[in-house]
């Protein structure tokens, strides 16, 4: 805390203006008497700070041309503004780029062209245990979170990872997935209570084994099997929630109920992996390109209607005039429905992972609320 030297008691409100303009020194204010330091071993195991979260601010600009006109971006601020650490990048060169197959045709549609990139390699097993700093958030190009990269205390070694929400440069984090270490066990006086080692260990940033994070929990980069790394959850603003930890039949049992944004609760092997928090990046569904040519950088091609289309390219296409033919809406191949697929798995190949099925017919469940629906 800062506390200046001068004093505006006795002057004027007229020569208060002007004694504002001039420098002022600051000196540190002392430590209250009496204040307690803090152990060594509250400094090694303490949790990262709290900082507050953006109020839903997105950044926009002035309508200088029509491609400023619609954009918005999220505010980060804090990203790295450099290039990212080479050796953890390669080029993202041959096949695959445009959409096509080993042979050459085009298995995905809407994609081509765009900025050159390198992909970078992202840790998602964090096996390696041990304190590790964060040393930067960046910017990755090949997904919609931030990655930040961490640098192991003891070796050096750097690494990247999907960033949590509210991680910064400067946070220490660190991988629980071989075992609570003896410095955190001595700390606690030898005894591996639950609910401590959760106190000391489930935070945001670090990976732990699903058993040891509470009832409760979000949680993002969730894996699905043992020894591998995280599948679910990886995206911008994605996470999950341990549901039913805490309760006596939970804790003797092989899998751990994980409920997803989607409303689905699915089943999960207790030693697969999950990191605390929320993935970062959580406003990026709220951007907004501004113009046709941002997604064109973006690797993403035009979308044409069939409708647009001759009779020789798509079902819908030739006629005179905008005609479809009077026929229901299907795809491009002519065999599948436009909208929702066609749907190929057996009833009788049920997921047996799955607890809770997430909702589905949203369309039918809306209207029946509003009161628009045939059955009431």
């Amino acid at each position: 805390m800062l506390q200046p030297r001068a004093c505006m008691k006795k002057l004027p409100p007229s020569q208060q203006c002007l004694f504002a303009l001039r420098r002022q020194y600051a000196t540190a204010a002392p430590a209250p008497y009496g204040k307690p330091d803090i152990s060594a071993t509250s400094a090694i195991f303490s949790p990262p700070p709290i900082r507050e979260k953006l109020n839903y601010a997105m950044r926009t600009y002035k309508p200088r041309t029509p491609g400023l006109r619609h954009l918005k971006r999220p505010i980060n601020d804090h990203l790295w503004k450099g290039k990212a650490y080479r050796p953890l990048t390669f080029a993202r060169k041959g096949q695959h780029i445009g959409g096509r197959n080993n042979s050459g045709r085009i298995t995905v549609r809407h994609r081509g062209g765009g900025h050159k990139r390198r992909i970078r390699i992202v840790d998602f097993t964090r096996m390696e245990s041990g304190k590790h700093t964060v040393d930067r958030i960046e910017h990755d190009p090949g997904r919609s979170a931030h990655i930040a990269l961490l640098i192991n205390d003891q070796t050096q070694a750097k690494s990247y990872i999907v960033a949590s929400e509210g991680m910064r440069a400067g946070d220490v984090i660190e991988s629980y997935r071989k075992g609570i270490p003896a410095e955190l066990i001595k700390s606690m006086g030898g005894v591996i209570d639950p609910g401590m080692v959760a106190a000391r260990t489930a935070w945001r940033g670090n990976c732990l084994p699903l058993h040891m994070i509470p009832s409760g929990t979000l949680i993002y980069n969730i894996g699905l099997r043992p020894g591998r790394g995280g599948q679910l959850c990886r995206s911008a603003g994605t996470f999950g929630q341990i549901v039913g930890n805490d309760n006596e039949q939970q804790k003797d049992a092989m899998y751990i109920n994980v409920k997803l944004q989607s409303g689905e609760v699915r089943k999960i092997h207790k030693q697969a992996c999950a990191t605390i928090g929320v993935a970062s990046n959580a406003l990026y569904s709220r951007r907004q390109l501004g113009k046709a040519g941002r997604s064109r950088w973006l690797g993403i091609r035009p979308t044409v209607r069939g409708l647009a289309m001759n009779a020789s390219d798509h079902p819908h296409g030739g006629g005179r005039g905008k005609s479809k033919g009077n026929v229901n809406p299907i795809s491009i191949w002519g065999r599948t429905l436009a909208k929702g697929g066609f749907k190929t798995r057996k009833r009788s190949n049920v997921n047996k992972m799955v607890v809770v099925a997430r909702p589905r017919n949203q369309g039918r469940r809306k209207r029946d609320q509003s009161g628009g629906g045939k059955n009431k």
